[in-house]
């Protein structure tokens, strides 16, 4: 089963039968029975604190390179964010102003040229989910 992201052009191939491994699952807050990924989970004070932990941040890179990305795609860094939260929790969460969406790297980069902030997008928070069939 190939999954594609709905606001992007990324596509990750040959992914069945790859298992994270249950400490990182616990370790770093995430759900197995959840379909796709929003950047509001970012914003969860809840879940950067378990993201944010040794026991994730530092063992778990695959979820932590995921969640890199799509902090990355809102315009911050996770470290940043980590950082931020490790020292005032309520003050680093107002630094993504989560819209729901994850813009790809092709929007990031063509952002990042540009002086004018993103305009809000069309795309509903779910945004990625297997490819359909």
């Amino acid at each position: 089963m190939d999954f594609q992201c709905k606001t992007s052009e990324v596509v990750a191939i040959n992914l069945h039968d790859y298992i994270e491994a249950d400490e990182c699952v616990d370790a770093c807050g995430v759900d197995r029975k959840s379909v796709g990924i929003s950047s509001n989970t970012l914003v969860d004070s809840h879940f950067t604190v378990k993201l944010c932990s040794p026991e994730c941040y530092q063992n778990c890179p695959n979820i932590v390179d995921l969640y890199y990305n799509l902090a990355l795609g809102e315009g911050a860094f996770l470290l940043d964010l980590c950082i931020s939260q490790q020292a005032n929790s309520r003050r680093s969460m107002t630094q993504i102003q989560s819209s729901g969406t994850a813009f790809g790297p092709i929007y990031a980069a063509a952002s990042s040229m540009s002086a004018a902030s993103p305009s809000p997008s069309p795309f509903s928070s779910l945004d990625c989910a297997p490819a359909p069939m």
